[in-house]
């Protein structure tokens, strides 16, 4: 098999397969979306909470 038919398979194998593919609905998309941004703020806020607190530390030890 010559190396453009191996190129041309694997683009129909690829097709077929994106198929079957059960993609989210908007709404279940919108969820995760504002479920990862909400995880991401309370990381960062949780972060920079502790990050000031051992600076605090640091700075009355220093």
């Amino acid at each position: 098999m010559s190396p453009v038919n191996k190129l041309i398979q694997y683009v129909k194998d690829s097709k077929n397969e994106i198929k079957k593919v059960t993609w989210p609905t908007r709404k279940e998309v919108k969820q995760h979306t504002f479920l990862v941004i909400g995880i991401s703020l309370a990381t960062a806020l949780f972060l920079g909470i502790i990050d000031y607190i051992l600076t605090q530390l640091i700075e009355k030890i220093i």
